[in-house]
C-alpha cells in the first residue's frame, strides 16, 4: 500500500479526480487530497474527505493535527504525488518552484515521485509556457500523462482533454511498482 497525495487543480475536470481517488483506493492505496482554491469552484473538500476517509487540505494554514505542519508531514509521508487535473497555472508553479498554496508547498517539499495529468483548453496546452513547464517537469523525472484530443468544456477541439482515469491510474501503478523495485538500492 502506498500513501498518495492527490493534488486537484481548478479545471472543469476536477470532478474526475474523485474517480481517480476511488480507483487508487481500490488498489489498496491511502489517498489524501489537497485542493487548490480554484479547484473548490468545482469540487469540495467534504467530497474528498467522504471518499477517502482522510482530511482534505486546502489552505496553506490547514493543520488537521495540532502541533504538526501538514505540508511537511504529507510531503515526507508521500510515496507518490499525483496532480490531476494539472492546470496551466499549476504546471508553471510546479516547474518553477512557486509555493504559494498548500498543494504547491507540499509538492516543493516532497521527495516522492510525481505523476502529472494536464487538462486545459487546447490553445493553452499548446502554448510555449505550458510546453516549457512540461519539459522542465519531465527533466525532473515527473511522469506526464498526456491529455487526449477532443472537444473540451469550452467547446474548442484539440489536445487538452483530461486523460482517461485508467491511463492515469496505470501511470501511478507503474511509478509505485518502480519505486518498490528500487527500494533499498
Amino acid at each position: 500500500m502506498a500513501r498518495i497525495v492527490l493534488g486537484v487543480g481548478g479545471s472543469v475536470a476536477a470532478y474526475r479526480a474523485c474517480d481517480l481517488a476511488r480507483e487508487l483506493m481500490r488498489d489498496g492505496h491511502d489517498v489524501r487530497a489537497c485542493l487548490t482554491d480554484s479547484a473548490q469552484q468545482f469540487v469540495t473538500p467534504a467530497l474528498f474527505e467522504a471518499l477517502t476517509g482522510n482530511p482534505c487540505l486546502v489552505s496553506a494554514f490547514d493543520e488537521p493535527e495540532r502541533g504538526k505542519m501538514a505540508h511537511i508531514d504529507w510531503a515526507k509521508e508521500a510515496d507518490l504525488m499525483v496532480v490531476a487535473p494539472a492546470t496551466a497555472n499549476l504546471l508553471a508553479k510546479l516547474a518553477h518552484g512557486v509555493a504559494d498554496d498548500m498543494l504547491s508547498t507540499i509538492a516543493l517539499a516532497t521527495r516522492a515521485p510525481w505523476v502529472v495529468a494536464p487538462a486545459m483548453n487546447p490553445a493553452m496546452y499548446a502554448s510555449d509556457p505550458v510546453r516549457e513547464a512540461l519539459r522542465i517537469l519531465g527533466s525532473r523525472a515527473a511522469v506526464v500523462v498526456e491529455p487526449d484530443s477532443g472537444v473540451v468544456a469550452c467547446g474548442d477541439e484539440g489536445k487538452g482533454k483530461f486523460a482517461p482515469i485508467e491511463r492515469i491510474a496505470d501511470a501511478c501503478r507503474s511509478v509505485i511498482a518502480r519505486k518498490r523495485l528500487l527500494s533499498g538500492q
